[in-house]
């Protein structure tokens, strides 16, 4: 009896185990952007156009997880001069720091959609706990790929200063909205 038991438990636990699925960053439709205070008269927005990572999901379970790297040397604000200011050391010292991470250490569901992330955020070599809000979650069978494809609209609120990122500061306010749009497509 106890062996029936056994070998019933490690099905259980190998077949919840085959339901999640890891899906890459696909970086050709991934770009976090920003916008942040520009002296209380506009904001200045950018983006980032260098992500990758994987996310694994279960939406059996309703659990996953994320891990994306951004190239802060992929800094694109439209305007050449503030790129490069902003990798100088006066700001993001992307010589020092070339990468932020987020690692979503857990996925919270209202039915069968992502709604939020939480994790932890990694800048300048600073980490602070951040979630993710997910606005949109969608998964299909990617018609040209025909493999699945996950997609979502996330957005976050940060304070730079938490980071040490203190350029011009009070005359910028240190609050940062974040916006990500990702796709991941399913690995092999």
């Amino acid at each position: 009896m106890k062996l029936r038991t056994l070998i019933s438990a490690a099905l259980l636990c190998a077949s919840g185990a085959a339901m999640a699925q890891t899906y890459n960053i696909e970086p050709n439709h991934t770009f976090p952007s920003f916008e942040a205070d520009h002296m209380g008269i506009s904001f200045w927005r950018g983006k980032f156009t260098k992500t990758s990572g994987k996310i694994v999901l279960d939406r059996a379970a309703k659990t996953g997880t994320a891990d994306i790297t951004i190239d802060i040397n992929s800094i694109d604000f439209g305007h050449a001069k503030m790129n490069e200011h902003a990798k100088s050391a006066d700001m993001f010292n992307t010589a020092k720091f070339p990468n932020a991470t987020f690692k979503g250490k857990s996925m919270k569901f209202e039915g069968d959609n992502v709604v939020a992330v939480e994790g932890e955020f990694t800048m300048m070599g600073v980490t602070k706990p951040l979630t993710l809000n997910v606005s949109k979650f969608k998964c299909i069978e990617h018609p040209m790929l025909k493999k699945e494809v996950c997609g979502a609209d996330a957005h976050a609120e940060f304070k730079r200063t938490d980071f040490g990122l203190n350029y011009a500061t009070p005359r910028f306010a240190p609050e940062v909205k974040l916006q990500i749009q990702v796709e991941a497509i399913k690995a092999n």
